[in-house]
């Protein structure tokens, strides 16, 4: 079969591969759409997240086929699978968890300490191929009215309702999302699915602002250019947001939600921070900030599903562009790594 294998940084390649034989538990599904996720651009330009060793779950290293936003179509199943049989279309929950530490036994499967947070599709090979094979536990059914190109969506959702859920966003809430790449579109439409009455999203490219734009109940603001803080202090009658949900990763837009938020209110990092945020630790005494951080998700896929499905999430609106997996280099990794005008590039193996 054909995928896009990685081997070093900026050096994926498309080629041909042996699909990996079907074990007793195993799903072997025909993918139909992957998303490009940050995860994989850094993996591309900084060879970030990527085993050069043996993973412990995996047991596998580079060279891996990336991908782990994805859907498909169950073409065949191990001898122990009960859950799905050929013809199902599914997504992948791809987090990888070893199902025996605290973490997992407790539920929370996407802080296992064996995995280190590792994905199908990092730290196994994932879904920018035409098959991919994977224990049933990885796998989601979804309704036959929503579409594989909704579903490969799932995932980053999955990312963004999560982070929402930890933050507290509830019916009324006046909410700031700084950072509007996929993942903070995707977190301004979980936190409108949550019940907020007001979100501002706030960041310095005029081209992801125009799309968040296209929601229709978003206020856009520019820090190169606006008033960021004040303009919140305005519409929220002086009192600021009740929750921030940072998405960007960087010191400023770290400051900007520190400042934005009322008396008692939320700061949440979704973002993966390249080095060390500091905090003001008096500003955020006095207003008795809650500051929380939100790693991937666990026990939400089915609701981030029937979510998508619904309408009540129009992740779709997200997708700037549809490509081929042969083109996914010139047309994927390096178009999003010089156009800012992209947001969520789907990619399809047929």
């Amino acid at each position: 079969m054909k995928a896009a294998r990685i081997y070093a940084e900026e050096d994926v390649r498309v080629e041909d591969v042996e699909v990996k034989e079907v074990g007793a538990k195993d799903v072997k599904v025909e993918v139909a759409w992957t998303g490009i996720c940050g995860s994989d651009l850094h993996a591309y330009s900084h060879f970030v997240g990527i085993p050069t060793e043996e993973h412990p779950i995996s047991k596998r290293q580079a060279p891996l086929t990336l991908g782990h936003e994805f859907s498909g179509t169950v073409t065949e199943v191990g001898s122990s699978v009960t859950s799905f049989k050929p013809g199902d279309r599914v997504c992948i929950e791809p987090n990888l968890r070893c199902g025996e530490c605290k973490e997992c036994r407790e539920g929370n499967y996407h802080l296992c300490r064996n995995s280190n947070a590792a994905f199908i599709g990092l730290a196994d090979d994932g879904g920018f191929a035409e098959y991919c094979v994977m224990e049933e536990q990885y796998c989601h059914q979804i309704p036959d009215h929503m579409t594989l190109e909704q579903a490969a969506l799932v995932e980053p959702t999955a990312v963004t309702y999560h982070g929402v859920e930890m933050a507290g966003v509830k019916a009324g809430d006046a909410v700031l999302v700084t950072g509007a790449g996929p993942i903070g579109l995707l977190t301004v439409l979980s936190a409108r699915a949550a019940g907020a009455s007001k979100v501002f999203v706030s960041d310095v490219s005029k081209e992801r602002l125009a799309l968040a734009e296209t929601f229709g109940f978003v206020k856009t603001l520019n820090p190169a250019e606006d008033d960021v803080i004040g303009t919140i202090m305005e519409d929220t009658n002086g009192d600021g947001v009740d929750v921030a949900l940072e998405c960007a990763g960087v010191q400023p837009t770290f400051d900007t939600c520190l400042e934005a938020i009322k008396r008692t209110g939320t700061v949440c990092v979704l973002a993966i921070f390249g080095q060390n945020p500091e905090i003001n630790a008096f500003a955020s005494t006095i207003k008795e900030a809650n500051i929380k951080f939100s790693l991937a998700y666990s026990n939400i896929y089915d609701r981030v599903i029937n979510l998508i499905a619904s309408g009540q999430i129009p992740a779709e609106k997200v997708v700037t562009n549809k490509i081929k997996l042969d083109n996914i280099v010139e047309e994927g990794f390096e178009l999003l790594l010089n156009d800012k005008s992209q947001s969520k590039i789907l990619v399809s193996t047929k």
